[in-house]
C-alpha cells in the first residue's frame, strides 16, 4: 500500500521559512516523479515544485527564487524548503508521486503565513 506522509506545516509570519517533509512507503520511490502541489481556499490546486526521477527539478514561476525541491533517496524522503514566504503562500500543501499511470496523493498540510 503506497503511502505519503506530510509533515513541517504550520504557521509563520512573512518572510519566514519552513521545510515541509513528504515521507513515502510502499514504493519503489527512485522510480516516481515527486512534487509538491498547494490548494488555497476557492482555488484550484496548483503546481508548486517537481522533482523527476532523474533528478531534475522545475518550479511555480511564483516561487521560483524562494523554495527548493529536493529528495533523500536513502529516507524515501522529499523535501520542500520553503524560505520569504508571503501571506499569498497561505494553502493546504500536497505530496505527489507519479510513474505513469500511477498517481498518489498525500493527506495534505496547512501552512498559514500570516501578514
Amino acid at each position: 500500500q503506497v503511502r505519503l506522509v506530510e509533515s513541517g506545516g504550520g504557521l509563520v509570519q512573512a518572510g519566514g521559512s519552513l521545510r515541509l517533509s513528504c515521507a513515502a512507503s510502499g514504493l519503489f520511490f527512485t522510480r516516481y516523479h515527486m512534487g509538491w502541489y498547494r490548494q488555497a481556499p476557492a482555488r484550484q490546486r496548483e503546481l508548486v515544485a517537481t522533482i523527476t526521477n532523474s533528478g531534475s527539478t522545475n518550479y511555480a514561476d511564483s516561487v521560483k527564487g524562494r523554495f527548493i525541491i529536493s529528495r533523500d533517496i536513502a529516507k524515501n524522503t522529499v523535501y520542500l524548503q520553503m524560505n520569504a514566504l508571503k501571506p499569498e503562500d497561505t494553502a493546504v500543501y500536497y505530496c505527489n508521486a507519479r510513474y505513469l499511470k500511477e498517481d498518489y496523493w498525500g493527506q495534505g498540510t496547512q501552512v498559514t503565513v500570516s501578514s
